[in-house]
């Protein structure tokens, strides 16, 4: 049987695939072992596609012949390693390459990047790489990465002649395939990055989810925090913007930070005022969300002084915030007028806690 009939019912399955929205590392992982199944000589294969998320730049599943797949992120800074400067995939993108092929022994051997030199080292004689765009991906706005939209798979082989014509044939075959499955999956992740980044998780789901109408929403029983920087419109007015921003992202680092670091969820930046819950579903779980509570605002208090102590040896302003903790039911949905929404809390509960906070500044 050749090799296109061997893969066909995998390329069917990609198609299945594409029509829902799957778990990416489980489908990368079964399409591997589907693939080893049928003869490919596969031992070693990564997929790595950009994303859009505030901390991570690339997304990476990672394969090896009789291991679980696995996930890894690479940072925003991680492209400037000396590692990705002399990567192949680098070299891909950047030269609009859609298939590179490197033999790694006898006379067509070619090692011209180091990492093909420590495969060769281990024990792999073939490695392949297939980039396929995908308009809907999102690039970071580097012109020097404009063939970035899509997904790039690499492929490495033990076997002792490497990858056979039919080997590439087929892996080529299901690369536009599988891309069309990918695009499904990653336009999804980068749609939840955004709407959990801008709208913080609960509100984020909510909203993807289907509540996008004007009055969708719940009522949630949550310990509410709502902190405030003290002085800020005498910051903004004498202060250079990008000085002021710096202390005002330092302030959200303590506050917010502290509070998504003990299971809050930071709802809304109002101006320089960080509002918060920590929602629990009955009165079993009220004493847990209020320690959470008390423990972030414990972090924030001890980051305060911390980032004090290190702006001040550097000659820079020092900055004081408030605090307010509330509990109650509050009021969780779609605000606003029907061209423009904001998912948010409202309700006497959220009132309240913003006048306990502005009884700080008395204290």
């Amino acid at each position: 049987m050749s090799h296109q009939a061997l893969t066909r019912p995998i390329r069917d399955w990609l198609v299945d695939q594409a029509l829902d929205n799957p778990d990416i590392v489980k489908m990368f992982e079964t399409m591997c072992q589907r693939l080893t199944a049928v003869g490919v000589p596969i031992t070693r294969a990564r997929l790595i596609w950009q994303t859009l998320h505030p901390l991570f730049r690339a997304e990476t599943v990672i394969w090896d012949k009789g291991k679980d797949a696995v996930l890894e992120q690479f940072l925003h800074q991680d492209d400037s390693t000396d590692a990705w400067e002399r990567s192949p995939l680098r070299y891909v993108l950047h030269n609009d390459v859609q298939v590179l092929r490197r033999e790694l022994q006898g006379p067509n051997e070619t090692l011209d990047f180091p990492i093909l030199s420590e495969l060769k080292e281990q024990g792999f004689t073939d490695y392949l790489v297939l980039a396929t765009r995908i308009d809907h991906a999102i690039t970071t706005g580097d012109p020097n990465l404009a063939g970035a939209r899509g997904i790039i798979v690499t492929w490495a082989s033990d076997r002792p002649n490497g990858f056979s014509n039919d080997d590439l044939d087929s892996l080529q075959q299901i690369q536009r395939i599988f891309a069309l499955a990918c695009k499904t999956v990653i336009q999804s992740r980068i749609s939840t990055n955004i709407a959990t980044t801008y709208l913080g998780k609960r509100a984020g789901r909510s909203v993807l989810n289907g509540q996008i109408r004007r009055g969708d929403g719940m009522h949630t029983p949550a310990v509410v925090w709502f902190s405030d920087l003290r002085n800020s419109t005498a910051y903004a007015e004498s202060m250079a913007a990008e000085t002021y921003f710096s202390m005002l992202n330092a302030y959200f680092e303590t506050t917010a930070g502290a509070l998504v670091n003990h299971g809050g969820e930071v709802l809304d930046f109002i101006g320089d005022a960080v509002l918060g819950i920590f929602p629990f579903e009955d009165e079993t779980q009220l004493e847990e969300a209020v320690l959470r509570a008390n423990s972030a605002l414990d972090e924030a208090l001890a980051l305060s002084r911390e980032k004090n102590e290190a702006r001040a040896g550097s000659g820079q302003e020092q900055f004081k915030f408030g605090v307010g903790l509330n509990v109650g039911e509050v009021k969780f949905g779609n605000i606003g007028i029907p061209q423009r929404l904001s998912f948010s809390v409202i309700g006497h509960t959220v009132n309240e806690v913003a006048r306990i906070e502005s009884m700080t500044k008395l204290l």
